[in-house]
């Protein structure tokens, strides 16, 4: 019979707490032999040791953190105890914010924070909403000839063609979108690479370097003062920060581009098709959202909003946050060493059925129902709390809530396959394609031309 915890080494850990329960060695061998993913290990960890459990992979334990309260504790409370060492998107986007770590993070953080609010975000408004009426205008070719397609690149190129407006102002081409395909070439990559760091490189070099011809053209186009029909594009608030700040040098400014195409891009997209493979199984859902108000309503906008947060709720734009204690610390009652590895995982908190009744079923009533989803503000976290929260959550929610006031009326998405299970990469997405046509619900007259 297996234990289901053991206390070495945790229990020597200094200052007050209890030792954190540890999965035993059995668990960790059988996972190994089963060539098991790491949801499955995590999943198992939390159901038999709760929500704040400890597991080693290597000789020191990593802490898995899903309890409401931890969460809050490691990632609002006490962020410069539970710190971010490194990003696994480095290699793609360099010193970008979300790599970016202490005073630098800081600096770049108070630059960008005001771009993503109130005003700010008032000014991508129409922006977003043009890529939606070039999409919808899509969407209506694909209906009238039958053509399919596949929902998952319509996505991205949706989300891609939104943050490429708010950027640049400008409308992405043709030819920059084959380019930044090397963006999610990348990012699908990163999970695969080597350790070492010339190695992973290598690997990815001609992308990278099409990545940076792109980062490259824009940023003198800004410099420039190319404006697009919308006015500058936040590059031009790059490019003029350095006028002040000598720290934003080219590579900077890159690494911040590319930092904003792959948060503001690949998240919304791979959001937006699993929604929409949700409501392939649950086309109750579609209708419920349409009929809670006319369009254009705040009835059904926040319906539709609903369908957004519910499929987040199942898969978060960011499924596990590491983090690494500095310094000693009492966690939910239980002692933690400074310089233990830390994992937050919201992936596994938004299926805790102590948290949220029958997790796994999609149900957008949560989101709108009084007492529907739980208070606490550690349950339910897809784009993290505290001070290291996502800059783009306004955008991201906005862009998703105006693509599909403008499609869900309009188009029925019939899937010929569909993908079988979760890739969990950096974001957890459908693992192949999810080719589709369109029943036109409501007539050409429907269509919203660009």
């Amino acid at each position: 019979m297996e234990p289901e915890a053991t206390a070495d080494p945790l229990t020597r850990v200094p200052g007050t707490g209890r030792p954190v329960p540890e999965a035993g060695p059995e668990l960790l061998r059988r996972w190994r032999s089963e060539g098991g993913e790491l949801v499955e290990l995590l999943t198992e960890v939390r159901e038999r040791l709760g929500g704040v459990a400890a597991f080693r992979l290597g000789p020191a334990p990593t802490v898995l953190v899903t309890d409401p309260e931890a969460v809050r504790h490691v990632l609002a409370r006490y962020p410069d105890r539970y710190v971010k060492r490194s990003h696994r998107a480095r290699l793609l986007i360099g010193d970008g914010v979300l790599a970016a770590t202490g005073a630098a993070w800081k600096s770049q953080r108070r630059l960008l924070q005001s771009q993503f609010t109130g005003p700010g975000m008032r000014r991508y408004e129409q922006r977003i909403t043009e890529a939606a009426r070039t999409t919808a205008a899509r969407w209506a070719e694909y209906a009238r000839t039958g053509q399919s397609f596949d929902v998952g690149q319509e996505m991205r190129r949706f989300a891609l063609d939104a943050i490429w407006r708010a950027l640049t102002g400008h409308a992405l081409d043709d030819g920059t979108e084959r380019a930044l395909d090397a963006v999610a070439a990348v990012a699908t990559a990163l999970p695969t690479l080597p350790a070492d760091v010339t190695g992973s490189h290598d690997a990815v070099a001609a992308d990278l370097a099409r990545i940076d011809a792109v980062a490259r053209n824009a940023v003198e186009a800004a410099r420039g003062g190319a404006a697009g029909p919308d006015g500058p594009g936040l590059l031009q608030v790059l490019t003029d920060a350095a006028a002040e700040h000598p720290e934003y040098t080219d590579r900077l400014i890159r690494d911040e581009m590319v930092t904003l195409m792959v948060a503001g891009h690949e998240t919304t997209a791979t959001t937006l098709t699993w929604l929409y493979l949700l409501l392939d199984q649950h086309p109750a859902a579609r209708e419920q959202a349409l009929a809670a108000g006319d369009e254009g309503s705040e009835q059904r906008r926040q319906a539709v909003q609903a369908l957004v947060h519910e499929t987040l709720r199942l898969y978060p734009s960011a499924w596990m946050l590491p983090r690494h204690a500095t310094e000693d610390d009492t966690l939910a009652g239980y002692a933690v060493e400074a310089g233990t590895d830390i994992l937050v995982c919201p992936y596994l908190t938004h299926r805790d059925p102590e948290l949220w009744p029958d997790p796994e079923h999609f149900d957008p009533r949560r989101f709108t129902a009084p007492d529907g989803r739980p208070a606490h503000p550690g349950a339910y976290f897809p784009f993290g709390i505290g001070p290291r929260a996502c800059l783009g959550l306004q955008f991201a929610l906005r862009e998703s809530t105006v693509l599909l006031e403008h499609l869900l009326p309009a188009y029925t998405v019939n899937f010929s396959a569909t993908p079988t299970k979760a890739v969990y990469g950096i974001t957890v997405r459908p693992d192949g394609p999810a080719p589709a046509t369109l029943l036109n619900r409501l007539g050409a007259s429907s269509v919203v031309e660009p």
